[in-house]
């Protein structure tokens, strides 16, 4: 079963709490923290105070993608904020192995991303030492942005390999993901689809998790 992690950089920060309150009673598996800091993407978005005040629901994980340079220098202040899972860049950071297991010896589950142009064998020696992979599937730094045709053939490449290696990844999704592309995902190996405005630019957000979820 796919899951659905809503971002929340396509909700309404004015009421942020509510938004999020509205998508989990509408059948969010995951909430999605988008976090930019102005450098690593041209966004800036929110830091760890923001996600330490958000509410937590039973069964519906806080999933934070960091867009940040160096995220080893500050990783300990999205630990204390109460994530359950934290991606950060390949690109991002020289001494990836050691973040992924600091991450992991926190109680959180690990994972990476990748841009859109970065080959999924920078993942080649660090697989073992992480629950998810997140790919990109725009260059990040902006919602709204249409989906890279080209992401499908790295995710069935991604699960192929997931699969002979016998590991339990998921693979995360995000970038352009609407009804019309969600079951071509699933198909090609996704576990988790992130989507933005496909949820919250819509009025009736069990409608529009529902035709997120493939038949």
């Amino acid at each position: 079963m796919v899951k659905i992690a809503p971002s929340i950089l396509s909700a309404s920060f004015e009421k942020l709490g509510a938004d999020i309150d509205e998508v989990v009673k509408a059948g969010a598996d995951m909430i999605h923290l988008d976090v930019m800091d102005g450098v690593f993407v041209p966004n800036i978005t929110f830091g760890p105070p923001v996600i330490k005040s958000l509410p937590r629901y039973d069964g519906v994980e806080m999933d934070a993608h960091l867009m940040i340079t160096h995220p080893e220098n500050n990783i300990q202040s999205f630990l204390d904020a109460g994530v359950d899972r934290i991606s950060v860049h390949v690109e991002s950071t020289i001494h990836l192995q050691r973040l992924l297991q600091q991450i992991r010896a926190a109680g959180v589950k690990p994972a990476v991303a990748l841009n859109p142009s970065t080959p999924l064998h920078s993942l080649d020696w660090i697989l073992e030492d992480l629950d998810m992979v997140l790919l990109m599937s725009v260059n990040p730094g902006f919602g709204g942005q249409k989906y890279i045709p080209a992401t499908t053939k790295k995710i069935e490449t991604l699960k192929e390999t997931i699969v002979k290696r016998g590991l339990g990844i998921e693979i995360q999704v995000d970038g352009g993901v609407y009804p019309g592309n969600a079951h071509e995902l699933a198909s090609a190996g996704v576990d988790i689809l992130v989507a933005g405005s496909a949820v919250f630019g819509r009025e009736d957000y069990k409608q529009a998790i529902s035709e997120l979820k493939p038949k």
